[in-house]
């Protein structure tokens, strides 16, 4: 798959599938297709029996290994990668060994996934720190994100709880992680989310924002269906640039923090506020490594004295994200090398 799923030399990784998969479902899921496609479909496909397959699909939907979607009024299903918003965000499951499991597996899982483009998450900024005289696009305001929606709902980070499942808990909020569908309805059936209202849901970004959680989303420009708010603690994406040192790990906004120091009045508080070591001090006065800042915007709430702002990059820094989920495939496929011609 596009994501990527390396071994490694302790086969911690296979230890990680058969807490997931029964070899029955293991079996199934290898079969299965990027592409949306019905029981039935699947079924005749791959020479199987429709009733069995249908029931084993169900199945394995209610345990969050595949993901179902509606098409045309019919039910369909299509595979989940590992992670990020794959088998490792669903899975119903999750317990201390297979957090453990997953511990023992990030450093090589991390860097090699974190490490290709284009990256699967990118930063969106606070919303009332972008600033009002500039342009912003759709996919740049997490409250935009929002508006195709018909159903809310959110989850408790699966990052936080396993990292709370390890021992090492951060005192960050953990019931962040905002999930919505253009359907009515979409997660009424759903035990592992709470459903909420539109209002609820911008709520919890303001909250989010003020505890100092970083906004992200898929890297993509449209199909939007989930705002993860980030800690560089325990969000597997996030520990990328703080455990990894893997600087592109997330994309960056297209803003980065700048210093008025008439302003500034060297508090700190934007320096203690930045996760990812963006700002420090240089003859009391704050000062900004643009190469390290995620135009994140979590500085500039922190000032009281409107000495940060952001400012948008120069067009030549300015990356466009896939236009969807599948150019984003594509993308990170042609990049790994890899063809997806025999699972789309």
């Amino acid at each position: 798959m596009p994501h990527g799923f390396p071994e490694t030399e302790s086969g911690v990784e296979l230890r990680l599938l058969e807490k997931i998969f029964t070899p029955e479902e293991a079996e199934l899921f290898s079969e299965m297709r990027l592409t949306p496609e019905s029981a039935t479909e699947i079924a005749q496909r791959t020479g199987r029996d429709p009733v069995k397959t249908t029931n084993l699909l169900m199945v394995m939907m209610q345990k969050g290994q595949i993901l179902p979607m509606m098409d045309g009024g019919q039910l369909k299903f299509c595979l989940l990668p590992f992670a990020y918003l794959g088998v490792y965000d669903f899975w119903a499951r999750i317990d201390e060994e297979f957090a453990q499991l997953f511990e023992e597996y990030y450093p090589t899982f991390g860097e090699r996934l974190l490490g290709y483009s284009p990256a699967q998450f990118k930063v969106v900024p606070i919303e009332k720190t972008i600033p009002v005289e500039v342009q912003v696009f759709p996919y740049e305001q997490v409250s935009e994100l929002l508006n195709y929606a018909k159903s809310f709902g959110v989850r408790k980070c699966i990052c936080k709880t396993q990292k709370e499942l390890v021992g090492e808990s951060c005192e960050y909020p953990k019931e962040v992680c905002l999930i919505f569908a253009p359907i009515e309805g979409a997660f009424n059936n759903d035990l592992k989310t709470k459903v909420i209202t539109k209002d609820e849901a911008l709520k919890i970004l303001r909250k989010a924002g003020e505890a100092g959680l970083i906004h992200s989303a898929a890297n993509i420009r449209e199909g939007h269906m989930i705002i993860c708010n980030c800690c560089t603690c325990c969000c597997g994406i996030m520990r990328g640039i703080s455990q990894l040192g893997l600087e592109n790990s997330v994309a960056k906004s297209d803003f980065f923090a700048k210093v008025d120091s008439e302003n500034c009045t060297g508090c700190k508080m934007c320096m203690e506020r930045c996760q990812f070591g963006a700002v420090s001090m240089n003859d009391n006065f704050s000062s900004v490594d643009q190469k390290r800042c995620v135009g994140c915007g979590q500085c500039v709430i922190a000032c009281s004295y409107e000495a940060m702002s952001l400012v948008r990059k120069p067009e030549d820094q300015l990356t466009l994200p896939p236009q969807n989920i599948q150019e984003w495939m594509m993308k990170r496929a042609l990049n790994r090398g890899i063809s997806l011609q025999d699972i789309l």
